[in-house]
């Protein structure tokens, strides 16, 4: 663009996939006789890691739909579909372009959540010779300021209970009205009565989640994506996730009116077939946001106050968006570029094919992955104790792990998952994110489900035919890091249990640990699938 070339719009107001609010601090000013709002569907972000369908599917059906309520507001608009002839295919080669034939005065962003997509917009903005405009994301209670300046309190020692509690008696929120330095109810959290397995009966009149057919819009979406990606993991058949504000005002109605009552007690608890549970499946539309995190803490502790819910539900609900969701927030943005790169524990082995397929004879597994490439979506402890819980024990090297989150989950975007998989899940990053390593053996999925009932394995046994993959893996672990771990207070009851097997049950293990990865367990009953040949 030359510098002397005549302006064609005033300001280029960049929105991304994952920035769908009007009211986001990008759009301040907004002069519709001038300004422009820009998006772009590129391949790019669905290739960089390899996004399975339903996690595309939702990103484009909402770029799509957001778009429309912006023509509908009469807001100027470039936008590019997937499909559009000339398509550059990348978010940098897009813009620059655009640019080109727009010739802006300068550009407006709400500053991303993912480190790769702000150095690329970035360096488009400097080739061009324009000014970048970026601004604070309104969306959070807190700012990345207000987080690096709370570690730095605390001398960067981070722990999410630490900031929890700041972010209550800053917000006040559940503070006793009477004393705001108080929680309500005089505690701060209420995990002893929200960590219960469910009965051996299993879970009563659940209520099932509001769901959304496919409108026109998306199942033109659907189309593309199944043309488009044929070759990608998941399935779209069951694609029913909300869109646009209105459906995401009305999941949120939903959750609060039927299943946060019950949602504390059981929010750990797993069961086979039954992905929904009480969970809120609103961790999507929170992070296209589309739903307002301050709004959705509202309304739990409106129900709190009106007698609708009871408060273990409810602070068990507002500490996941109050608490650990700014939490993670701030560790990436405070932590990147190095923390990607972390891994402790060294782990290198590879990905196992069948997390792509849930091709596995370990039934909680396989009920966990199956679940997640149909819907993709699966909770916090599947995806904890469960999926990250197998790949840790087993040694995949982190960013594998990371991938395969960002690639197959709808509510995946890289800013809240990756210190999620990295730091809570993988501990690559030796204990930053969470205070320690969360394993365990079988035995924590047999008390937290059913699963185990239809399983060929046993979590009891860690070693012989029977012998539960996670069980042996998990002795395996403690003996292989056992200097590393060496001395951690929350490890302490753990470790002594694992010097205490003796040299003949510490060699069963390994020799046994070692089949499992070389992929003689676990697989399935047919032919191991091949490794999908992947874009990182």
């Amino acid at each position: 663009m030359s510098a002397d070339a005549p302006h064609r719009v005033g300001r280029l107001l960049i929105v991304l996939g994952d920035q769908l609010d009007a009211q986001a601090a990008a759009f301040d000013g907004f002069d519709a006789g001038r300004d422009t709002v820009w998006m772009a569907e590129v391949a790019e972000e669905s290739t960089h890691v390899w996004s399975a369908k339903p996690r595309i599917v939702l990103f484009l059906a909402a770029m799509r739909h957001f778009a429309e309520a912006l023509r509908n507001a009469g807001r100027p608009l470039r936008y590019t579909r997937l499909d559009a002839p000339g398509n550059r295919g990348t978010l940098a080669a897009q813009l620059q372009a655009d640019i080109e034939d727009l010739r802006p005065a300068g550009l407006v962003l709400t500053a991303p959540g993912d480190w790769r997509v702000l150095q690329a917009i970035k360096a488009v903005a400097a080739a061009a010779g324009l000014p970048l405009d970026l601004r604070e994301d309104r969306h959070f209670f807190g700012t990345v300021r207000h987080f690096a300046a709370h570690a730095r309190a605390h001398g960067g020692a981070l722990r999410l209970e630490v900031f929890y509690r700041e972010q209550r008696q800053r917000h006040g929120i559940l503070m006793e009205p009477d004393d705001p330095a108080q929680a309500l109810g005089g505690r701060w959290n209420f995990d002893t009565e929200n960590r219960r397995p469910f009965p051996a009966s299993g879970p009563v009149a659940l209520p099932s989640p509001l769901r959304f057919s496919p409108d026109a819009i998306t199942r033109e979406v659907i189309a593309l994506v199944e043309t488009r990606f044929a070759d990608h993991p998941g399935e779209t058949a069951a694609f029913d996730w909300p869109v646009n504000r209105a459906q995401a005002l009305q999941a949120l109605d939903d959750f609060i009116a039927h299943r946060l009552p019950n949602f504390g007690p059981h929010q750990d608890a797993m069961w086979p077939g039954r992905p929904w549970l009480w969970h809120a499946q609103l961790s999507a539309a929170l992070n296209l946001k589309l739903l307002d995190p301050r709004e959705v803490v509202a309304a739990a502790v409106k129900a709190h106050a009106d007698g609708r819910a009871p408060l273990p539900s409810v602070e068990g609900f507002v500490r996941q968006i109050l608490g650990w969701r700014e939490y993670v927030r701030g560790v990436y943005w405070t932590q990147m570029p190095g923390y990607q790169d972390l891994n402790v524990l060294d782990a290198h082995e590879p990905l196992p094919a069948w997390y792509w397929t849930g091709d596995t004879d370990m039934a909680c597994l396989r009920d966990a992955i199956g679940q997640t490439l149909r819907h993709g979506y699966a909770h916090h402890i599947q995806r904890l104790m469960v999926t990250g819980l197998f790949a840790q024990l087993l040694g995949v090297e982190p960013v594998q792990v990371h991938a395969w989150y960002l690639s197959v989950y709808v509510d995946a975007v890289e800013w809240v998952e990756m210190p999620n998989t990295l730091g809570m899940s993988q501990y690559a990053d030796g204990g930053l994110m969470g205070s320690k390593p969360y394993v365990a053996s079988g035995r924590y999925i047999e008390r937290m489900s059913p699963a185990c009932k239809s399983c060929r394995y046993r979590p009891a046994e860690s070693v012989g035919d029977d012998a539960c993959p996670f069980t042996t893996l998990y002795w395996d672990f403690l003996l292989r890091h056992r200097a590393l771990l060496a001395g951690h207070p929350r490890l302490e009851h753990q470790l002594r249990s694992a010097d205490r097997l003796d040299a003949q049950q510490r060699a069963a293990i390994k020799q046994r640990s070692a089949a499992i990865r070389r992929g003689e367990l676990g697989q399935g009953a047919d032919q191991p699938p091949a490794e999908p040949e992947l874009p990182w």
